[in-house]
């Protein structure tokens, strides 16, 4: 069964590979670099994604807030480490990042459904 969260991932890799496949190198260099930030280091890969989310709620992205939240979890968080990076980002962004709060508790809940199921 398809979901919204199923739909985002395959439209996101369908689009990236049009973007990285046009021949223009500039992408494909930003890419490599956007890739290379969130892998283990003196953070490891699942801190870093959760500092990308706090990161794309307190800028308001939602595909961005979906996609650390995806790979964050992917990387092993729990509700418990979503729910205090959210929190961050509501300190951070103020009343403003509530739509955006909401948004990322229901893909949170779709993701570990998804999981459940699998």
């Amino acid at each position: 069964m398809k979901t919204k969260v199923t739909e985002f991932r395959e439209h996101r890799m369908k689009m990236n590979e049009r973007i990285l496949n046009s021949g223009f190198r500039d992408f494909n260099k930003f890419f490599a670099l956007d890739n290379k930030a969130y892998i283990n280091g003196a953070l490891d890969a699942k801190t870093k994604e959760l500092l990308g989310l706090s990161s794309s709620m307190v800028l308001r992205c939602n595909d961005c807030i979906l996609y650390h939240i995806d790979r964050a979890i992917e990387e092993g968080a729990t509700d418990q480490e979503l729910y205090e990076t959210f929190n961050v980002a509501l300190i951070v962004g103020g009343s403003i990042v509530i739509p955006h709060l909401r948004y990322a508790v229901e893909k949170m809940d779709e993701i570990f459904a998804e999981k459940k199921n699998v």
